[in-house]
């Protein structure tokens, strides 16, 4: 042991009493709100050279409360007006579902982008802004971008290196428009296909969830999209998503989503945590909070998982990010909201339309010391690592983009389509399938069903808007196209109806069935049917043709009923994104059938808990 030198206490002191006096640590908050001059153009905090813990001191030092705040404030996009981002010194800016520039081109985006980080870096401290985006099957906001599987459709694949290229494809379309912070993967493990989320989860297994999750993360995050900055992915929603008992959300008319997850220590340890932990390990940068409520308690506000166990107990050294206004659901009371939840442990607020309230609310908190200041700079300390570490501050995010040729590019399309074949699960076939090229050669095939020829459909939720709508949205190649090429030699009959003006009845018809898109809570489902239309199709077709193959659309099981049954093929799709030429590689036996159920298929939708499923979890022909 060293002997200590007896004048060191005292020039501790000093030296304490030098960085209470250079971070303007007063007693009164409101006086640390005052501008504190110009910055050097040799701060340290702006030298890549330095350790980013010296950086992070460094600016954090010359912060005040209202930079300080600024940093945890994320807005919607939709929302900013002009001069908004200097004014408030905004951290972050945020595309909400569908929330894109007039012009949805990957130039347009850029430009945007770009005038945002201009006026971010022209502030007295020039810290640079973070913008995020839910890219949850591909950077599914922007037009004509590669849309994969939705992640239902990946666990029925179950391969992890499948998972992890498509992160890293994802993180390139993503930095080619100036984007690196993603809102993804969704780490819940969903229970009950009502959710209006399943698609959103690997599937109903924790590990699987956990494994699949950590694969994503670990390939998004290590994109080589540039030399000096690297894409952050999120884990989320902690905690609890997927769990929520059908019955006991609170929000509009939602029935499951955003509700109560009952969870003793045994669900806790066994289910919920297992993908946290994975993708702590895995380096994820930020965790985005639940809506939903744990036994009760709002997860925006449980102090006890978010500090407790995230990040005191398991290390977690990223920020935290709430959910779209997810603070507001706390109390009514705006302030008490805001007191609760970021003493809980947010970071950074989704607030995502009024700054100037949330800003003014924040800084009233402090003054008060409702807030304590030390959890604002923990708040902002953790934002700022984030910025450091992924190199925001070193490098320009839309200068130094990958060309916009790599979005849509043949390779990434290859993947979408590889993904969406191996995510097909074969539930029933009674010798119809495959459909070899060579045995249709001048035979006639029949076609039905309204998701055959849809790319709306055939995407889902998350696609171009939030809650995805059917038609021609966006580039790519629908089921039906994908029969058409592969089965080229075929004189392949399509009405949507099954209303064929002709029909063979010792033929056989394809229904391509799908459940019309849908996102968060809009789409609970109490009945988990297929559209009126589609079943019409179904029924139609198995009144004219000997054989029929059934192709079903989903974002999750739906029930079947006896007619459905009486297919004499019954695949599973889910939602195979712009490609669809996978689900015919599967038809056709291009590519042999791979895919497993993620998750157990009801047979009915309000089922007693020991009803045997229909098609149990793992099950696939």
């Amino acid at each position: 042991m060293k002997k200590i030198n007896k004048y060191w206490p005292l020039a501790g002191i000093l030296l304490s009493f030098w960085v209470f006096l250079s971070c303007g640590l007063t007693s009164d908050p409101a006086s640390r709100s005052r501008s504190k001059g110009p910055v050097p153009a040799d701060a340290p905090y702006k030298k890549a050279s330095l350790p980013i813990d010296t950086r992070i001191a460094d600016l954090l030092s010359r912060m005040t409360l209202e930079e300080k705040i600024g940093q945890m404030t994320q807005i919607e996009r939709g929302s900013l007006r002009a001069g908004d981002i200097s004014r408030y010194k905004l951290g972050s800016v945020l595309s909400g579902g569908g929330g894109a520039p007039a012009q949805n081109t990957a130039a347009a985006w850029k430009a945007m982008i770009s005038a945002y980080q201009d006026e971010a870096r022209a502030t007295r401290l020039q810290i640079p802004l973070l913008y995020g985006i839910d890219a949850v099957h591909g950077h599914n906001n922007l037009q004509n971008a590669t849309i994969f599987p939705h992640n239902i459709a990946l666990g029925a694949a179950g391969e992890a290196e499948l998972v992890r290229r498509i992160g890293i494809a994802t993180a390139e379309e993503m930095a080619a428009t100036g984007i690196y912070w993603n809102f993804a993967p969704c780490i819940a493990v969903a229970q009950d296909p009502r959710w209006g989320r399943f698609y959103e989860s690997y599937g109903q297994d924790s590990s699987a969830v956990a494994r699949l999750g950590r694969a994503y993360i670990e390939g998004f995050q290590s994109a080589g999209t540039m030399p000096s900055l690297h894409p952050i992915a999120t884990a989320k929603h902690f905690l609890g998503d997927g769990g929520t008992r059908w019955g006991s959300s609170t929000t509009d008319n939602y029935k499951i989503d955003q509700g109560n997850t009952p969870a003793d220590e045994q669900y806790l340890q066994e289910v919920l945590f297992p993908p946290y932990e994975e993708a702590l390990k895995a380096g994820v940068s930020t965790i985005m909070v639940s809506f939903s409520s744990l036994n009760g308690v709002k997860m925006h506000a449980n102090k006890e998982l978010i500090t407790g166990v995230l990040k005191t107990k398991w290390g977690f050294s990223g920020f935290v990010v709430s959910d779209w206004g997810g603070i507001d659901q706390v109390s009514p009371d705006y302030g008490k909201a805001l007191t609760l939840a970021i003493n809980a442990g947010i970071d950074m607020v989704m607030v995502p339309y009024d700054a100037n309230r949330f800003i003014n609310t924040m800084t009233q908190l402090v003054k008060e010391n409702q807030i304590p200041l030390s959890r604002i700079d923990d708040a902002v300390r953790r934002i700022l690592r984030v910025k450091f570490e992924m190199g925001l501050f070193d490098a320009d995010p839309v200068k130094n983009a990958p060309a916009e040729t790599v979005v849509r590019s043949p390779e990434h399309l290859a993947l979408a389509r590889e993904a969406a074949a191996k995510g097909v699960v074969v539930l029933k076939n009674e010798g119809v399938l495959p459909l070899a090229p060579a045995q249709w050669q001048g035979k006639k095939l029949y076609v039905s069903g309204y998701a055959a020829d849809d790319m709306g459909i055939q995407c889902g939720g998350w696609t171009i808007s939030w809650q995805g709508s059917a038609g021609s949205i966006t580039k790519g190649t629908t089921i039906l196209a994908g029969l058409k090429d592969t089965l080229a030699a075929a004189n392949i009959m399509y009405t949507a109806s099954a209303e064929f003006e002709t029909a063979d009845p010792e033929g056989l018809c394809v229904v391509v069935a799908g459940e019309l898109p849908y996102a968060e809570g809009k789409g609970d489902s109490a009945e988990l049917k297929l559209p009126q239309r589609e079943l019409d199709a179904i029924a139609k077709a198995r009144k004219q043709f000997k054989k029929v193959v059934l192709v079903i659309v989903s974002g999750r099981p739906v029930i079947l009923d006896k007619t459905a049954l009486s297919c004499d093929a019954i695949v599973a799709a889910w939602l195979p994104g712009s490609e669809g030429a996978g689900v015919t590689d599967v038809l056709t036996g291009l590519v042999p059938s791979s895919g497993k159920l993620p998750c157990d298929w009801p047979a009915s939708a309000n089922r007693p808990s020991d009803e045997k499923p229909l098609f149990p979890r793992g099950f696939g022909l």
